[in-house]
């Protein structure tokens, strides 16, 4: 066989084995590849995936795309809908090919996701040298662009020889399957090596399972984190993406309500518990509800159970500001475990360590007078949604009605998709999530230009889940929520959705420009500058003030082959939006994209969440604004803890 041809039928033969409650899952870990092929890869994986296909096309399932950052993007997507369980492998060829997976790779290790990243490289041999696309670094001959997935990467080899294929992929799916380390695999594969060809054991090309490992907790860490709860006033339980992964959301709701705790989340961790459950504060941090962070500011023990700390869950530490605050760490992974400074860590999967302490907590509960402010919280902050989505502005709307309209026309058990710009922020404040797999917010990278691919890969996931449940399952359906400048970066895969015919509802909201960045600028005194799409005022060289650029995105979005619904401006804007969303979740699943474009006001912000984000404000400078904002930064400042624990 050649080297892309062991590599694809082994691939196709891997298989992910997980127990949850006794229920045992085994699935394909690779149910297909995504690929778009050069001088690189079009003679080694392109054969071998075209040999297989014409075999059987079930073996090794080939997907399109239009990007390959893209392709990582739905990889991604699918492997959160999967909790980790299953994702896709991406060939690319040499040069670009490779480098434009590099933002896909970085997004996909910050997010602890799983992703196999097959970039193509040049002559293991060097009998062309150099080839075309080839990085010469007169320094290190033996530096190729791949070499710059190596920080990017969880796992990282390069098989020059074909014999090496055997250890490099072991290796690589040990990695790819550890929720403790999971996160990009790069195996670099050059493009001569591919279409060598060798011997192959049986043994390699043999099924194999790989268990997720979900460790234990120590007594002796249960005991201790026993004895810090009972001696709390004011605990918080901060939930993270690693409850869901754990399929830990049911443990946690009996851990709140046995103990009365209440619970905060981050980002990821949004649908750890539905947004009206009565100890749940919703989210918290710097793009926080005004209840999580009044509980957090208080709070004597925080509970983190999956949680990494971004820097918006801690408010740039300015959230605990009780001085005697203490850390309790529920992680599989050490290097989250042991963040600010605890003494408390517990490394172990989140849903078996907190069915121990469930089991030795019996007998304690928080103090009336928490549970008392926990109610008095959630209900001035669920009025403070209620006005955001129901006040009218006219003709544009502001973008909390459009969250709102949108919440209020899906389904329980469908996602909402998003990435960058104000909407995360605006989401995970104020989106009312009521089932597990309902939220999906790329927030630990926060690419720009992920809501579409992501969705897409989310997409694919939820048609596979459907057709395991029988031909009577609802499938979900996948809106994604993007703003015109996320947009811009990379729609092109509205085209892969109409190729496969793939249902996928994209509210696109045109506020003319970037509408987070602008309201960062000016709380920071730089006056929105170069945040507007606007017509170059040649005399100030300035895009501040011109005419808004003549850019018809809905026309645009039509041209790639989607179904297009525009949403004019004016009074009945957030009715006939409602409308389009039901009548997009009516269409049949043969569909392909439907595209329903709004406009939006950008100067309407969403309610504040009382909380802070540390991004530093020039010291000195002439203009009057950056001033103001300096003065005002340095009263935060002086609230930030340098360390926590």
């Amino acid at each position: 066989m050649t080297v892309a041809q062991a590599m694809v039928e082994f691939l196709s033969k891997q298989y992910t084995v997980d127990s949850v409650n006794g229920v045992e899952f085994r699935e394909r870990l690779i149910p297909g590849t995504f690929g778009i092929f050069g001088h690189g890869n079009v003679a080694g994986v392109g054969q071998a995936l075209k040999q297989y296909q014409a075999a059987d096309p079930t073996i090794m399932p080939y997907y399109q795309g239009r990007n390959e950052q893209a392709q990582v993007h739905q990889a991604v997507g699918y492997a959160r809908h999967t909790r980790r369980r299953q994702t896709f492998a991406i060939s690319t060829s040499i040069g670009p090919g490779s480098s434009n997976l590099l933002t896909g790779a970085a997004l996909a290790t910050t997010n602890r996701l799983p992703v196999l990243l097959l970039p193509s490289d040049t002559f293991a041999t060097r009998a062309a040298d150099p080839v075309l696309q080839q990085l010469e670094l007169p320094y290190a001959y033996d530096i190729t662009v791949n070499d710059a997935f190596r920080p990017l990467s969880k796992f990282f080899d390069r098989v020059s020889r074909p014999e090496q294929l055997f250890s490099a992929f072991h290796h690589g799916l040990r990695v790819l399957t550890d929720p403790a380390e999971t996160g990009a695999v790069t195996i670099s594969l050059p493009q001569d090596v591919q279409a060598e060809a060798f011997e192959v054991p049986e043994e390699f090309l043999a099924e194999r399972e790989w268990r997720i490992r979900r460790p234990e907790a120590e007594d002796a860490d249960i005991r201790r984190a026993v004895e810090a709860i009972r001696a709390a006033k004011r605990p918080l339980v901060i939930a993270g993406g690693g409850v869901l992964y754990a399929y830990a959301n049911e443990e946690l709701a009996r851990f709140a309500e046995l103990t009365g705790i209440p619970v905060g989340n981050t980002q990821a961790g949004v649908g750890v518990l539905p947004w009206d459950h009565q100890h749940s504060l919703g989210a918290i941090g710097s793009t926080g509800t005004t209840a999580a962070n009044a509980i957090a500011a208080e709070a004597d023990l925080i509970i983190g159970v999956g949680t990494r700390y971004e820097d918006f869950t801690t408010a740039s530490r300015t959230a605990f500001q009780n001085p005697d605050v203490k850390f309790v760490n529920i992680n599989v992974a050490a290097i989250d475990a042991y963040k600010h400074g605890t003494h408390l860590p517990i490394v172990a999967d989140a849903r078996k360590a907190l069915v121990k302490l469930n089991q030795a907590l019996g007998g304690y509960r928080v103090g009336a007078d928490l549970e008392e402010k926990v109610a008095a919280e959630k209900k001035r902050w669920d009025a403070t949604v209620d006005e955001a989505f129901d006040t009218r502005f006219t003709p544009l709307p502001a973008q909390n009605e459009i969250i709102g309209a949108t919440n209020k026309a899906m389904n329980a058990q469908d996602v909402v998709i998003c990435a960058a710009g104000s909407l995360p922020g605006d989401l995970h404040k104020m989106w009312r999530v009521r089932d597990p797999f309902g939220y999906h917010v790329e927030y630990a990278y926060s690419c720009m230009g992920y809501e579409i691919p992501g969705g897409l890969g989310v997409k694919r996931a939820a048609l596979a889940e459907a057709a395991k449940l029988g031909p009577s399952a609802v499938v979900r359906d996948v809106v994604v929520m993007v703003g015109d400048g996320s947009y811009l970066m990379m729609h092109t895969e509205l085209v892969t959705a109409v190729a496969e015919r793939i249902k996928l509802i994209v509210v696109l909201i045109q506020n003319h420009g970037y509408a987070s960045i602008g309201s960062l600028s000016e709380s920071l005194g730089s006056q929105r500058f170069g945040t507007q799409y606007r017509v170059l005022d040649k005399e100030k060289h300035s895009f501040d003030a011109g005419e808004h650029l003549p850019i018809d995105l809905a026309t645009n979005a039509e041209s790639l082959g989607a179904k297009v619904i525009r949403i004019e401006p004016g009074e009945k804007v957030i009715a006939e939006l409602e409308q389009a969303i039901r009548d997009a979740k009516a269409a049949p699943e043969e569909t392909g994209p439907i595209v329903i474009h709004v406009e939006s006001d950008p100067l309407l912000d969403a309610p504040s969440s009382e909380s802070w984000w540390d991004v530093p404000v020039s010291q000195v400078s002439e203009l009057e604004s950056t001033q103001q904002a300096y003065k005002t930064y340095t009263d935060h400042k002086n609230r930030q803890r340098k360390l926590l624990g």
